[in-house]
């Protein structure tokens, strides 16, 4: 099982960097960054691509309503050209508050534009003349839309590889069932290891059942934080703000999607006292409300016996790639840490 880690897009993005030639040194195997309202992905994935040689990129995640289907594909064949061909398109949809807040564009068909998306970018990369006709996007422009001088242009550069790997951000149903039949890699939210299989089994099947070959076995990129030792347990506190934000937050009632998995993962009763509890701004008491046992079995944190279990059981329910979250308070402990997980994971 291959570990990765994701860069905070709230800050120590320069740090963070400086410290990566030794979480490489020590068996880490990609890096994710996101980009929700922050400074952008791109930038920060090109100055990554300068500062390493084999360590693995990809956006975590690139919002699929933020950029047009060409430039997406622009984007990710250059950056694939920067660092050699080691960068992964990581795709997701993200939200109504933000695509509508801060893109101002509607929120609409988010499975349908997945699909599209992925097709044209795969076209782009093939470097086929873009003339594509779907139902939500059309290239070229049809001339009743616009001055009808558009024609279908191909892409000038040869990519260093006509396919780069995809993997998706998706939780629902319909869209999980698209990442199995179209991605390389899934990145799932809020891994649960033995609920795994109820909330996505049916539609990772059907999804599998139209997959082609030829895009191998997916990539199964769970999250976790990490802290191993004798008396760490109090660490997985550290995440209570986290599910709280998401469970509680993100999104408006009725329209929230890590509320709604948080119901097919069996905390029901617990997730909607959260999200009372937050969007009437008692963010401690939605905190505190966040079931211990979610955050003991989405997390690597307990002694080494424990931590070695937790990975067998991700294992076991699929995952392939772990993105770890190292806890430790200084850079030497964070290193150990990624070097004994990536041990443990292989």
């Amino acid at each position: 099982m291959r570990v990765g880690m994701s860069i905070n897009y709230a800050g120590g993005f320069a740090e963070t960097v400086t410290e990566l030639a030794d979480y490489e040194k020590a068996g880490l195997g990609i890096v994710f960054v996101p980009e929700a309202y922050s400074y952008d992905a791109v930038s920060q994935l090109g100055y990554i691509a300068a500062k390493t040689e084999r360590l693995e990129l990809a956006s975590g995640i690139f919002q699929l309503y933020s950029r047009t289907p060409a430039l997406t594909a622009m984007t990710a064949a250059g950056l694939d050209y920067v660092s050699n061909g080691r960068f992964t398109l990581g795709l997701g949809a993200s939200g109504p508050q933000v695509i509508e807040g801060w893109h101002g564009v509607p929120y609409d068909a988010p499975v349908g534009r997945t699909r599209e998306l992925i097709e044209i970018c795969r076209m782009v990369w093939r470097r086929e003349r873009l003339s594509y006709d779907g139902r939500y996007y059309q290239l070229p422009l049809p001339a009743d839309q616009g001055t009808g001088l558009g024609k279908p242009l191909k892409l000038i550069n040869h990519p260093v590889r006509e396919r780069i790997p995809i993997m998706v951000a998706s939780v629902g149903p319909k869209n999980v069932a698209l990442t199995a039949e179209l991605a390389e890699g899934w990145q799932p939210f809020f891994y649960l290891p033995e609920k795994a299989g109820e909330v996505w089994g049916a539609p990772m099947a059907e999804g599998m059942a139209k997959r082609d070959p030829a895009l191998g076995p997916l990539d199964v990129v769970a999250q976790a934080p990490l802290m191993i030792g004798a008396d760490v347990a109090a660490y997985r506190d550290l995440a209570r703000p986290f599910f709280a934000l998401y469970i509680g937050g993100m999104g408006a009632r009725g329209k929230n999607f890590y509320h709604t998995l948080a119901h097919r993962l069996g905390y029901g009763a617990a997730a909607d006292q959260i999200q009372d509890a937050y969007l009437d701004g008692r963010k401690a008491e939605a905190e505190a409300l966040v079931p211990t046992e979610l955050l003991e079995k989405t997390s690597l944190i307990g002694p080494e016996g424990y931590v070695r279990e937790r990975l067998a059981a991700f294992r076991a329910a699929g995952a392939t790639t772990l993105t770890v979250i190292p806890l430790a308070g200084d850079h030497a402990g964070r290193v150990r840490l990624i070097e004994r997980a990536a041990e443990l994971a292989a």
